[in-house]
């Protein structure tokens, strides 16, 4: 039997139960569950870099967003309040929407 030793989607068990297979999970305690969250998070960010085509990429780029919602809820906001905190960072330094490159900033 495969070892995977790692974070997966809620309903995964149920799709491996209803394939008639064998399987074995434990729930994480909170640090673990948050550890393992970053890890996730890392896999998909490596995966979407990887991705060749825009249907793969926006795939990958939904997976990261499931993570965001989960480690929000981990550091206690709603992806409304994390939303809030994106607009606030947003209207004061702006986006990345004019593909600003910065080269050099003369010193002080």
């Amino acid at each position: 039997m495969p070892t995977y030793n790692k974070l997966v989607r809620d309903l995964i068990p149920q799709i491996i139960g209803n394939k008639g297979l064998e399987y074995s999970t434990r729930i994480l305690e909170d640090n673990e569950y948050i550890k393992a969250l970053q890890t996730k998070l890392d896999e998909e960010l490596q995966e979407y870099l990887e991705a060749d085509n825009d249907p793969d990429s926006l795939e990958e780029l939904a997976d990261i967003m499931e993570l965001i919602h989960a480690l929000s809820k981990t550091h206690g906001a709603t992806i409304e309040q994390l939303e809030e905190i994106r607009q606030q960072k947003a209207d004061k330094r702006g986006g990345f929407n004019d593909k600003v490159f910065l080269i050099e900033v003369e010193d002080d």
